[in-house]
């Protein structure tokens, strides 16, 4: 298939997973406001804006400050992240991105895929943040969940099954796996900086990332974040899991088959096979797992990297012209 098509289906994955992990954060984030002490609601934003690796848009937070302040920087806050035109990972700007890649690509999605992106696409590029504040900000976030999981069923529903599918899905697996280990990573910093052992932190990780019952039914009722970590990087069941996803990278890159340039494509699957290795052989018993997460997440943008130009950006080899029987 076209370069240009399949970098426009790659992103397209990417934007809306991108959309999807912020929006569950950003869920999770609003329903603390209601009944929650000032220092757990900034243990969440910090633990928000650590994992995007960004400082918040209006400065540094006050935990200090009282609930009034609590709740006006929240609304700052989720402004930003939401629907703030100059963020660039915005939710708004994530859904306009995933929108563009679609419409430059209408003869390679169905027509359910566009009318399942376009909707809420509209629907958000017409509302503002006091839209949603005034009454239930997290059903409006659940909402957006809700469409990025309507456009998944559908897209597996309805699109062929060639290479285009492969790279959404390639886009969706790469950008979940460096939003988790970024995720984590803010986690541990969070913990420390606010320095609370306290087992709902860890509890909200869990159900943040649909881990909590898998946790229940193989370690128990007792929260303990070393296992927690565990099973999130290690365990190949669960779909939010490192593993899980650097699983899926291989088969993608396997289903997509060979690059122009061969010697490309053999190093992106050496780097994806590296990305197994850290799992395997460098988490069990780390000492240092932010260290670890931080070579993780770098190893996947290399992957990126290779992809793109394995598969986008290649150079064009110009063949050499063609003798006829009166040119020689």
């Amino acid at each position: 298939m076209l370069a240009r098509s399949a970098e426009s289906l790659y992103w397209i994955g990417r934007y809306l997973e991108r959309a999807g992990h912020l929006a569950r954060l950003m869920r999770q984030q609003t329903e603390s406001l209601v009944d929650s002490p000032v220092r757990d609601i900034y243990f969440g934003w910090h633990r928000i804006y650590g994992a995007l690796g960004r400082q918040p848009h209006p400065g540094p937070l006050d935990i200090e400050g009282d609930e009034f302040y609590t709740l006006a920087d929240s609304f700052t806050l989720a402004d930003d992240l939401t629907f703030e035109p100059t963020t660039p990972d915005s939710i708004r700007n994530c859904f306009a991105q995933a929108r563009e890649n679609a419409r430059q690509v209408r003869h390679r999605i169905s027509a359910q895929m566009w009318t399942s992106l376009n909707r809420p696409y509209l629907r958000l590029r017409d509302i503002e943040i006091q839209d949603i504040w005034a009454s239930t900000p997290e059903q409006f976030y659940a909402a957006v969940e809700a469409d990025i999981d309507t456009f998944r069923g559908v897209s597996s529903s309805t699109m062929y099954r060639d290479q285009g599918w492969h790279f959404i899905r390639m886009g969706s697996l790469l950008e979940r796996a460096e939003l988790v280990a970024s995720l984590l990573s803010a986690q541990i910093a969070a913990v420390r900086l606010f320095d609370v052992p306290a087992d709902a932190y860890w509890t909200s990780l869990l159900r943040l990332l649909h881990a909590f019952e898998a946790y229940q039914q193989g370690d128990g009722l007792e929260v303990d974040p070393n296992r927690v970590l565990d099973l999130i990087v290690s365990n190949p069941q669960l779909p939010d899991s490192l593993s899980m996803s650097v699983l899926g990278l291989h088969r993608e890159l396997s289903a997509i088959g060979l690059g122009p340039d061969r010697t490309a494509t053999s190093q992106a699957r050496i780097q994806a096979d590296h990305l197994s290795d850290l799992l395997r052989s460098a988490w069990p018993g780390t000492a240092d797992p932010e260290g670890l997460f931080a070579e993780f997440r770098d190893a996947i943008r290399r992957l990126h990297d290779l992809v793109t130009e394995t598969y986008f950006d290649y150079p064009v080899m110009a063949r050499p012209p063609r003798l006829g029987q009166f040119d020689q």
